[in-house]
């Protein structure tokens, strides 16, 4: 069995979505304009390090989506977002503080580590490359918000940084986050990961990994109010038997899980 990141830390915020995701085949309709446009613009980064003409590239995959029925927020436009784009795009031409060598090597890298049980985890990094000449494992954000820099370490904090440095080996990991607000940025952030930390994080795969295998998937309701974190969950339709929501947000996937048959186990 292959696991992610993704399907990680899918279980660990609520066990039961990753059954729905996993096992039954559900996912969410890729009809989110943020979520589409951060994979073009992940494209357009990759044409500028291949001496391409990254605003092309935006140009032309982000307008092949400008007739889809998207759900924009915060006041986003197709339009809006484009503009957004190209000044990011040549703030970081400007800036220079990512190089990436052997880019077929290190670009959108594909990486692998062999588990117990036969099992095999696996991890798609955006780079390897050198900020400020420091070589580190480096993820692109796009988002509308920046990222909180203090207290001083926060970013070590972070589980996928963390996941990516034991994939790798590399301590010194970074975000890129390009910033879509009115007067668009970029933020640099970087930190290092301990051993310790990687350890710990090859201990919490394991413990998932056995918990998925035996087939708990008891819920973890995100319902308190104020904050309700089953509001943003695309499976809430699921969990409440609401036709309504699961015609609105999901699509079904028959197989799409090598796990189908924990669906015999009474749990």
């Amino acid at each position: 069995m292959t696991y992610s990141y993704t399907q990680i830390s899918q279980y660990l915020a609520c066990p039961k979505r990753y059954k729905h995701r996993y096992l039954h085949g559900w996912r969410e309709k890729e009809t989110r304009a943020s979520l589409l446009f951060g994979r073009v613009f992940e494209q357009a980064l990759s044409a500028y390090f291949f001496r391409q003409d990254p605003t092309e590239v935006l140009f032309r995959e982000w307008f092949a989506l400008q007739d889809t029925q998207l759900e924009y927020a915060n006041g986003d436009s197709w339009e809006k977002m484009y503009r957004q784009g190209i000044v990011l795009l040549e703030r970081f031409a400007q800036d220079n503080r990512v190089r990436v060598l052997r880019l077929r090597r290190n670009l959108q890298i594909k990486l692998s580590r062999p588990l117990g049980n036969g099992n095999e985890f696996r991890a798609y990094v955006d780079a390897i490359g050198l900020l400020d000449g420091t070589r580190s494992v480096i993820e692109w954000k796009t988002t509308t918000s920046r990222y909180p820099e203090e207290p001083e370490g926060l970013l070590s904090l972070d589980p996928q940084l963390i996941c990516y440095s034991w994939l790798t080996g590399i301590e010194d990991v970074a975000v890129v986050a390009f910033v879509r607000k009115r007067l668009p940025e970029i933020q640099y952030l970087k930190t290092r990961i301990s051993e310790e930390q990687r350890q710990d994080y090859a201990r919490l795969v394991e413990e998932t990994i056995s918990r998925i295998e035996a087939g708990h998937f008891l819920p973890h309701s995100g319902i308190r109010f104020p904050q309700n974190g089953c509001l943003a969950c695309p499976f809430l339709g699921l969990c409440l038997e609401n036709q309504e929501l699961i015609d609105i947000k999901l699509v079904r996937k028959p197989g799409a899980s090598d796990l189908d048959w924990l669906r015999d186990i009474d749990y």
